[in-house]
C-alpha cells in the first residue's frame, strides 16, 4: 500500500475507491458505499488493509454529507463531492460505516497493523468522522 498520511484519502486504496465511486451512476452510489462498508463487516478472518482503507473513505464521504460534517477537500477524494456535488444517502449508513470503523481499526485489521507505531495518530484522524457519524446514528 502506499499510504502518504493518516487522511481518510491519504492512501492508493482509497484514491482508487473515490475514483471508482467517482465513476459509479449517480442512482448507484449509495449502493457501492454500502457494499464497500459490509465487505469490511462480513470478513471473520483477518482483515486485509484495501478493504480497511476503502472503509475509511467510505465512512469520510458518509460523514461529509451529514450535518455537521465537513466537506470533504482532499485531492484524493471523490471529484464530484470536491466540485460541490451531493450524496442521497439511506439513514442506516452513518450506524454501518461506524461499525466498519471498529472493524478496521480492531483485532485483526492489516490497517491496524501497519499503523502500530503511529495507531494513536490514525486514530485521532477518525475521530472527527466518527463524532459525525455517532451524531447521525
Amino acid at each position: 500500500m502506499g499510504a502518504w498520511d493518516f487522511g481518510p484519502f491519504d492512501n492508493d486504496d482509497a484514491a482508487d475507491w473515490s475514483g471508482d465511486l467517482h465513476e459509479t451512476l449517480p442512482a448507484k452510489r449509495a449502493a457501492f458505499i454500502r457494499e464497500t462498508l459490509e465487505e469490511v463487516l462480513h470478513e471473520n478472518e483477518y482483515l486485509e488493509i484495501d478493504a480497511g482503507c476503502q472503509a475509511i473513505a467510505a465512512a469520510a464521504v458518509i460523514a461529509s454529507a451529514l450535518p455537521g460534517g465537513t466537506p470533504l477537500a482532499a485531492p484524493y477524494a471523490p471529484d464530484f463531492l470536491t466540485e460541490g456535488g451531493e450524496l442521497d444517502l439511506p439513514d442506516d449508513l452513518p450506524a454501518l460505516a461506524l461499525r466498519a470503523l471498529d472493524r478496521v481499526a480492531g483485532d485483526d485489521s492489516e490497517w491496524a497493523e501497519v499503523w502500530e507505531d503511529g495507531l494513536p495518530k490514525a486514530l485521532a484522524a477518525l475521530q472527527p468522522i466518527r463524532e459525525v457519524l455517532a451524531t447521525a446514528a
